[in-house]
């Protein structure tokens, strides 16, 4: 009997947390209602959409580092989580991208206006700002052992390779999920949801002991805001120009090198 009672202090703590993030995702879709029906100018719909888009990400995210400093009796359990709310991410936050680089390839490619998508990153830097401090309070009435408010004024280095590794990583990261971003537009929504959720799953699975495995500049500077603090070029270098590359070099691939190619190949199959 003792080790059932010995384990409830850590299913308590990370029920906590769970109903902490639900609790969030509830909240951001009735704040998300009440802008539908009470903001009608377009500019502003925008910036509180995406604002309140960014802020969800990266309240949960927050929330689902303390989940995987804890002990869970699977070490799967913490990719289950990263699985599920990147499903439930993926359902609510339709039509934003919560994401500077999403703006930044929407741009590059023409579906988004200079104007809007300075818009929508002035949203998520406000966002992802916010959800730090907001989640640093949350954690100063310490609900659960794992909620201190020292979390929010510690650097906790997540690059545990060197920094070109580091790049690569993130770099890459960016360009696969992109990518697929990009290429699962024709697929169902349904199944589209379940394969960008899976993507992030594993991306996180072969990264996340290396980097982290962010990929999202606006997520990277909430999380490690005090890092950037410390070591700003490092983790600008890292979180900000790495994933800008892996954009521009998707871009690059699929709008500019491969039609090229193939416009030569079927020019030398004329001949």
């Amino acid at each position: 009997m003792t080790a059932p009672r010995g384990l409830w202090p850590e299913v308590q703590d990370t029920c906590t947390s769970l109903g902490l993030m639900l609790s969030t995702v509830l909240f951001m879709a009735l704040a998300r209602v009440v802008l539908r029906r009470h903001m009608h100018r377009p500019v502003a719909h925008i910036f509180v959409l995406e604002f309140l888009a960014t802020f969800q990400l990266c309240c949960c995210t927050h929330e689902l580092q303390v989940l995987s400093e804890q002990e869970p009796a699977h070490p799967t359990w913490p990719l289950t989580l990263v699985y599920f709310f990147s499903l439930v991410h993926g359902l609510t936050l339709v039509g934003t991208s919560s994401n500077p680089c999403g703006v930044m390839m929407q741009m590059m490619l023409g579906d988004m206006s200079p104007e809007i998508g300075a818009i929508r990153l002035l949203a998520q830097l406000t966002g992802a700002l916010g959800s730090r401090y907001s989640m640093g309070a949350l954690w100063s009435l310490g609900l659960t052992r794992y909620h201190v408010s020292e979390r929010s004024f510690t650097c906790r280095n997540p690059i545990h390779v060197d920094l070109p590794k580091a790049i690569i990583i993130e770099a890459t990261c960016s360009f696969i999920f992109h990518s697929a971003l990009l290429h699962f537009q024709e697929v169902r929504n349904k199944l589209r949801i379940h394969l960008l959720a899976a993507l992030i799953t594993f991306l996180v699975y072969a990264g996340g002991s290396l980097t982290g495995a962010i990929f999202n500049p606006a997520l990277a500077l909430s999380l490690h805001f005090k890092c950037f603090d410390e070591a700003f070029l490092q983790f600008f270098i890292v979180y900000w120009l790495a994933p800008s590359l892996g954009i521009l070099s998707m871009i690059l691939m699929f709008s500019f090198f491969l039609p090229w190619l193939h416009n030569n190949h079927t020019t030398d199959k004329k001949e």
